[in-house]
């Protein structure tokens, strides 16, 4: 199945199911109002939301219509949790020479992971308004879960098993304020502004074979300004999303709707390029000397969307933002 949410100026939004080729979306209100409620009692409401899918994509639902992600918030637009890790172990490595950090203990063998805002995510083509270019304006692009709930040291099997859905994301980063929130301790903070996600958030069976070992095996295609940024494969996850969220859940239980992150998604080889701009920089300053990349500037663009090995869209839509100054 696949879900959207359409923006109605209330907090949470109004559920949609959307068509498996994302042409055609009918409102699912008459079973759950928006998704969290539907994610809350997904064992009594996962059969009806089944069949109007299925209507649906018989071309039997009454009140069906064009699906237009631009009117859509965040799947989520807000959620109990979003936690993000960082279960790429190249892109941490690479920001640890980036940022001039020493290494973290036990980076290999246990996940790390900071706890985000979740009260205000923004949709797939919402502008991004950010006080100051100085600030080092970032993308990250990521894929994500979406689980049940999950009980207090879960084992990364019953972990992987509460996940409901898959995601992808686009975790913004202030690159200049994040080097002092890390060395007091206590985590990002102004670091990290508001998380985008693309409009669809789909169950794990609509990736079909992309979706083995608590991976999404897609590659995520990145530009800034229509300029290629890079396509890595989100195969070469290091920590699975199993491993992820039972690290959460390690000393604390998972209300439904908690979003987990994989972090960057970021491959060993270079000609997979980035899914972000300080990735490249660190790159070109190891490979070339220099770093020529900028940060963002008011008015640039990111698109992101992930693909099927075979070249076929993959099942979430596309993020397309433009970074503005805030008013």
């Amino acid at each position: 199945m696949k879900f959207a949410t359409l923006k109605d100026g209330s907090l949470d939004g109004r559920l949609l199911v959307v068509s498996r080729d994302g042409r055609r979306a009918v409102a699912a209100t008459a079973i759950a109002p928006h998704l969290i409620d539907a994610l809350q009692r997904w064992d009594a409401l996962r059969e009806p939301l089944q069949a109007l899918a299925d209507a649906l994509d018989a071309g039997s639902a009454p009140g069906a219509f064009p699906f237009e992600p631009a009117a859509c918030a965040a799947p989520l637009p807000r959620s109990p949790q979003w936690l993000d890790g960082s279960a790429f172990l190249n892109h941490g490595r690479l920001m640890e020479r980036a940022f001039n950090t020493p290494p973290i203990p036990e980076f290999d063998t246990r996940p790390v992971m900071y706890q985000g805002a979740s009260d205000d995510f923004l949709g797939p083509c919402d502008d991004v308004p950010l006080p100051d270019e100085a600030d080092g304006i970032d993308f990250e692009g990521e894929f994500g879960v979406v689980v049940g709930p999950v009980s207090m040291g879960a084992s990364p099997a019953a972990a992987l098993e509460a996940v409901r859905l898959v995601v992808q994301i686009n975790d913004w980063s202030l690159r200049a304020l994040g080097p002092h929130e890390m060395k007091t301790g206590f985590g990002f903070l102004q670091a990290k502004p508001s998380t985008a996600f693309a409009p669809l958030a789909v169950t794990p069976d609509e990736l079909g074979d992309a979706w083995r070992e608590g991976r999404v095996r897609m590659r995520l295609y990145v530009q800034c300004n229509g300029a290629r940024v890079g396509e890595p494969h989100g195969g070469e996850m290091d920590f699975s999303f199993g491993q992820l969220v039972a690290h959460a859940a390690r000393t604390r239980r998972l209300a439904a709707g908690t979003i987990v992150g994989s972090g960057t998604v970021s491959n060993v080889a270079r000609s997979a390029g980035s899914a972000c701009i300080a990735e490249r920089r660190v790159i070109e300053k190891l490979d070339l000397g220099e770093i020529r990349t900028p940060f963002m500037r008011f008015g640039d663009r990111v698109r992101m969307q992930a693909r099927f090995d075979d070249g076929r869209d993959g099942p979430f839509g596309v993020i397309e933002q433009r970074v503005v100054a805030a008013r």
